[in-house]
């Protein structure tokens, strides 16, 4: 079975078989499973004068991605390597480490989804802490953060909060295929989602009249849609806490939004996770509108490629989500298929394209001439021994 692949040229783009995974950035073909899936496109990215000069740097980092494809960042281990560290938290992504007063958030190359690993992916820890730094800089009016520094490229320090058990989903469109997406509860028939009521005969893809906000809470592997009266009688918050936080998180969406299709970009949906320091502040907290907790979109291509019943040129992770749903049940399976490389080389490159594009810096490919643990005990040791 062939997946054809649509362009990210929406001068060039043809008509594709609803099972296409993503537009790809180069040309390849990929053999997997006894499937081949054909990709070959090109690009325009959004608000690049020089398509040559574009194309130059990405066939650059992929050629650097692809190098790097055995030298990921999948697992950390500072509590044995900086002695002031007392334990490590091992999240989807995120290594966290607890010194006292700050939290070491070791950012690494795992891919999440479906609430397991999928795959690791090079650079992606770095791009993913530096998108974050670049957003809760930017959102310092709506917000205060809980970041104190960030020593190294893969890390950041915060503030010790005592963090909300709720994490606070903003959604612009109706999309998605994990089973808590709004598509995916909306087309199973449900039409008052979080306290959100929602209009019959929408299709996917399609723009929401206005933004909402549909809360999950964690169960013990997964998450869980809450409605704000869930939140409150259950107690896990105030309702005076709940208002203040889902006020900033709808402002932060806004704001992220805005900024997006500035640059060529739609901001899809969205998470934030928030908690209260020792003064009783609100802090922001663990990551910011980066590929991994947000999906982004193509902003010149969406319309035309929606109202021909065309998946949106989107530039996230939602390609290899729908890969591994192709070829497995992510949810039950107990051993997944490996992703294939040009695929992780695809959402390396992705990544580092989303960081460039929002930012308007160039993405610094790190050097191999130091193992990336050891740099890291390194910047950590040197940023800890100033802060205690």
């Amino acid at each position: 079975m062939a997946h054809l692949i649509p362009s990210l040229n929406p001068a060039t783009a043809k008509p594709v078989s609803k099972t296409s995974l993503l537009p790809s950035f180069f040309t390849t073909t990929i053999k997997t499973n006894k499937k081949k899936m054909n990709c070959a496109a090109t690009i325009s990215s959004p608000n690049v004068s020089n398509q040559n000069l574009f194309n130059n740097r990405r066939q650059d980092v992929v050629e650097a991605i692809q190098k790097s494809l055995s030298n990921c960042l999948s697992e950390t281990n500072l509590h044995q390597t900086v002695p002031i560290l007392k334990s490590k938290i091992r999240g989807k992504v995120r290594d966290i480490y607890d010194s006292g007063d700050y939290l070491v958030m070791v950012t690494t190359d795992r891919q999440s989804a479906f609430d397991r690993v999928l795959a690791s992916i090079p650079f992606k820890g770095q791009v993913l802490n530096q998108t974050s730094l670049w957003w809760f800089d930017k959102t310092r009016h709506i917000t205060p953060n809980a970041v104190v520094s960030s020593p190294d490229k893969n890390v950041t320090i915060a503030k010790r909060c005592s963090v909300f058990p709720v994490e606070f989903v903003v959604r612009g469109f109706v999309t998605g295929s994990t089973d808590t997406s709004l598509w995916t509860v909306y087309k199973n028939g449900v039409r008052n989602y979080c306290g959100n009521a929602l209009p019959e005969g929408m299709e996917k893809n399609e723009k929401l009249s206005a933004n909402i906000l549909t809360p999950t809470t964690k169960a013990v592997d997964h998450d869980v849609a809450v409605t704000p009266d869930e939140i409150i009688k259950r107690g896990l918050m105030t309702p005076d806490d709940y208002d203040e936080v889902s006020s900033k998180a709808l402002s932060l969406f806004e704001f992220g939004q805005r900024v997006a299709l500035e640059h060529g970009l739609l901001l899809v949906d969205t998470k934030y996770e928030f908690g209260k320091g020792a003064d009783g502040t609100i802090y922001l907290i663990d990551e910011i509108h980066t590929p991994d907790s947000s999906r982004y979109w193509i902003a010149n291509s969406y319309e035309e490629r929606f109202h021909n019943g065309l998946e949106p040129e989107n530039v996230d992770k939602e390609f290899l989500r729908l890969w591994f749903k192709d070829h497995c049940n992510p949810y039950e399976d107990k051993v997944l298929p490996d992703a294939p490389k040009e695929l992780v080389s695809e959402l390396a490159w992705r990544y580092i394209f989303l960081y460039e594009t929002i930012t308007k810096s160039k993405f610094e490919i790190p050097t191999l001439e130091v193992p990336v643990h050891d740099r890291i005990t390194q910047n950590v040791t040197t940023a800890l021994s100033s802060l205690l």
